[in-house]
C-alpha cells in the first residue's frame, strides 16, 4: 500500500467493525423487514387494488363517462338546441320583429319623414328669413350705436380735454411756472450753491488735502510700514523656521513613538507568540491528527460500513430464514396436518354424506312436485274437456298444430343438456 494510504493496524480495524455490525445490523433488519414488507404489500394489496381499479375505470367509470357523453350529446345537446331555439322564438324574434316591422318603420314614415318635411319646407325658409332680418336689424344698429355713444360719451370729454383744460392748464399753470423757475428760481438756486461751495466745500477739501491725509501718511502710514518691514516680518520670518523645524522634528518623533506604543509590541505578539502557538500548538496537531487518526478511522469506518453491511444482509437473511422455519414448524406444519387429517376429511364426509343425499333428495322432491303439479294440470285439463262436453255436446275441436319437440335430459343426471330445455315429467298417454 501507498505511502497516501498506510495500513491501519488491527488495533482500530477490528473494533471500529464490532461497532459498526453493532449498529448497522439492527438497521439492516429492520431495512430488510420494511423491504419485505413493501414487497408483500405490493404483492397482495397494492397491485390488486391497482388492477381493481385498472377494471372499475375501464368496466365502469369508461363506460359510464361515454354514456354521459353520448346523454350530452345526444339527449341534452338537441334539448338545449331546442330550449335555445325556443327561447329565441318566445323573447327575442317577437321583438326583433316589433322592432323591425313596426317600430322602425312607424319611426321611419310616422316621425321621422314627416319631421324632416317640415323642417325643410317650413322651419328652414322661416328661419333663413329671419335670419335675414335680424342680420339686416343687426347692421343698422351696428351703424348707428357707436355714432350714438362717440356722440353721448366721447365727444363731449374731446372737446371739454381740447377747449378748456389744455388752455387752462397751458396759460394758467406752465407759463407762469416756467417764468417763475426761469426768472426767480434758477438765480437763487445758482447763489446757493455758490456760497455753499465757498463756505463749506472750499474749507473741507483743504483741511482734508493739506491736514489728515499728510497726519495719516506721515503719522500712521510710514510708521506701520517700518514696523512691518524692519520687525514684524523678520520676526515672522524666524518663528515660521522655528515651527518648521519643530513640525519637522515631531513629524519623525511622533510616528516613531506610535510604532513604538502601538505597532510593535502587537508585532512581536503575533510574530512570536500567536503564531508559534497557533503552528505548534493547534495546526501541527490538528494536521496530525487529522492524516494520522480521522482519515484512518474514517477510512476503516467507510469499509467497515460496506462490509458490516453485506454481512448484516447475511445474518439477516438467516435470520429470515430462521423466523421461517420457525414459523412453517410451529404453525404452517400443524395447520397443514390438521387440514389433511381433519378438515379435508371432515369435508369429503360432509360433501358425500351430507350434502350429496340432500342434494339428491331434493331433485327428487322436486321431480316428484313437478310430476304432481303435472298430474293436477292433466285433472283439471279433463274435468275442463268433461265440462265443455257436458255443455255443447260434442268434443272441442283440437287445433291443428305441431308436434312439440323433446326436451332433452341428460341421462342418471339432474342437469340439462347445453342449449336444451327440460321436458315435463308427463306420459303421452295422460298428456291426452
Amino acid at each position: 500500500m501507498s505511502m497516501e494510504h498506510p495500513t491501519s493496524p488491527a488495533l482500530i480495524r477490528i473494533p471500529v467493525r464490532i461497532v459498526v455490525l453493532v449498529v448497522v445490523l439492527p438497521v439492516r433488519m429492520v431495512w430488510d423487514v420494511l423491504a419485505a414488507t413493501g414487497r408483500l404489500l405490493d404483492r397482495t394489496l397494492l397491485r390488486p387494488t391497482g388492477r381493481g381499479l385498472e377494471w372499475l375505470y375501464r368496466k365502469v367509470l369508461a363506460p359510464v363517462g361515454r354514456g354521459l357523453e353520448w346523454l350530452c350529446r345526444e339527449v341534452l345537446a338537441p334539448v338545449g338546441r331546442g330550449l335555445v331555439w325556443l327561447l329565441r322564438a318566445v323573447l327575442v324574434w317577437p321583438w326583433v320583429g316589433l322592432w323591425r316591422y313596426v317600430v322602425v318603420p312607424v319611426a321611419r314614415y310616422g316621425i321621422a319623414v314627416p319631421a324632416s318635411w317640415l323642417y325643410r319646407a317650413l322651419l328652414r325658409p322661416a328661419g333663413q328669413g329671419l335670419l335675414r332680418g335680424l342680420s339686416a336689424v343687426g347692421e343698422g344698429l351696428g351703424w348707428f350705436l357707436p355714432r350714438l355713444g362717440r356722440a353721448l360719451f366721447v365727444w363731449p370729454w374731446v372737446g371739454l380735454w381740447r377747449y378748456v383744460v389744455v388752455p387752462v392748464a397751458r396759460y394758467g399753470i406752465a407759463v407762469p411756472a416756467a417764468w417763475l423757475y426761469r426768472r426767480v428760481l434758477s438765480p437763487l438756486g445758482a447763489g446757493f450753491l455758490f456760497l455753499l461751495e465757498k463756505l463749506l466745500l472750499v474749507p473741507l477739501a483743504a483741511l482734508f488735502r493739506y491736514v489728515l491725509i499728510p497726519l495719516l501718511r506721515y503719522g500712521v502710514a510710514v510708521p506701520a510700514v517700518w514696523l512691518d518691514r524692519h520687525v514684524l516680518t523678520p520676526l515672522g520670518q524666524g518663528l515660521g523656521r522655528c515651527f518648521r523645524q519643530a513640525g519637522r522634528g515631531l513629524g519623525w518623533f511622533l510616528p516613531r513613538l506610535g510604532r513604538a506604543v502601538f505597532v510593535w509590541p502587537w508585532v512581536g505578539l503575533w510574530r512570536y507568540v500567536v503564531v508559534p502557538v497557533a503552528w505548534y500548538g493547534i495546526a501541527v496537531p490538528a494536521v496530525w491528527l487529522w492524516t494520522r487518526v480521522l482519515v484512518p478511522v474514517g477510512r476503516e469506518v467507510r469499509d467497515a460500513l460496506a462490509l458490516c453491511w453485506r454481512v448484516a444482509g447475511f445474518v439477516s437473511r438467516a435470520v429470515g430464514r430462521g423466523l421461517k422455519w420457525l414459523a412453517w414448524n410451529l404453525l404452517a406444519r400443524p395447520v397443514a396436518r390438521v387440514w389433511a387429517s381433519v378438515v379435508r376429511p371432515a369435508g369429503r364426509w360432509v360433501r358425500d354424506g351430507v350434502w350429496a343425499p340432500a342434494r339428491r333428495a331434493a331433485v327428487e322432491s322436486g321431480r316428484a312436485a313437478r310430476e304432481a303439479l303435472g298430474s293436477a294440470r292433466a285433472i283439471v285439463r279433463e274435468a275442463r274437456r268433461d265440462a265443455w262436453r257436458v255443455l255443447v255436446g260434442s268434443v272441442r275441436p283440437v287445433e291443428p298444430r305441431e308436434p312439440e319437440a323433446a326436451r332433452a335430459r341428460t341421462l342418471g343426471s339432474t342437469t340439462n343438456v347445453s342449449g336444451a330445455v327440460p321436458a315435463p315429467e308427463i306420459s303421452l298417454r295422460k298428456r291426452g
